[in-house]
């Protein structure tokens, strides 16, 4: 199996079968087929290959980007202009989204990226409460009711052929805290490196964004 079937597979067969605290439901973006098509289609025509790749892990999905797409930190309006596979998707921007791409833009552009790394997040799958996007780590009972989905899907992910030397996780603060520990009760990698994640730099510190820019590119280089 190619890297893009496996990726493909992976999303396919993704199923959170706990327990959620009141009020959390799970955003699964795979189960709309035409969602998975465009995702599908996203990967075969990056991955199509048996090329070892490194890991960045974002925290979880997204309602605007890969909630919408199916694809982490790719929006609609990126799916499009970017990666040029059209699609009829509401044209919703994700900031995230924004500075990913204008990052792999700095980085030689999406075939380049996209060679050499593969972009998940420590929860694969996406919840929201009260209508809005709720992270894994917002209550400690969410945490642990999805823990064995993270180590299993952590699992998973590797064996699609990830290089292990590193992951790089998105968010140098709960969700490096919590893949750090992770990663030291079960050796998924040889070290675990954080990044500012975008969200952060795009709503707080906006007017350092070429600086960030940079500092990915040369952390990911």
């Amino acid at each position: 199996m190619t890297f893009a079937e496996k990726v493909n597979n992976f999303n396919k067969n993704l199923v959170l079968d706990t327990k959620l605290p009141d009020g959390v439901e799970v955003m699964n973006p795979f189960n709309n087929p035409i969602t998975f098509q465009f995702a599908s289609d996203f990967y075969q025509k990056y991955y199509n290959d048996n090329n070892k790749r490194k890991l960045i892990l974002g925290i979880n999905p997204g309602r605007l980007g890969a909630g919408l797409t199916g694809i982490p930190f790719t929006d609609p309006v990126k799916l499009e202009e970017i990666c040029n596979i059209p699609n009829h998707l509401q044209k919703k921007i994700e900031p995230s989204a924004g500075f990913i791409y204008d990052m792999i833009t700095a980085f030689g552009g999406p075939e380049k990226f996209y060679n050499q790394y593969f972009i998940n997040s420590v929860s694969p799958l996406g919840f929201i409460k009260d209508g809005i996007n709720y992270n894994y780590y917002d209550s400690k009972e969410l945490e642990l009711a999805v823990k064995p989905f993270v180590i299993d899907s952590l699992n998973k992910i590797i064996s699609m052929g990830i290089d292990t030397e590193v992951c790089f996780c998105l968010g140098n603060g709960k969700n490096f805290k919590y893949l750090k520990k992770l990663n030291q009760q079960h050796g998924f990698f040889d070290k675990v490196v954080p990044l500012p994640h975008p969200r952060w730099i795009v709503q707080y510190r906006r007017k350092r964004y070429d600086e960030f820019i940079k500092m990915y590119v040369e952390n990911l280089k």
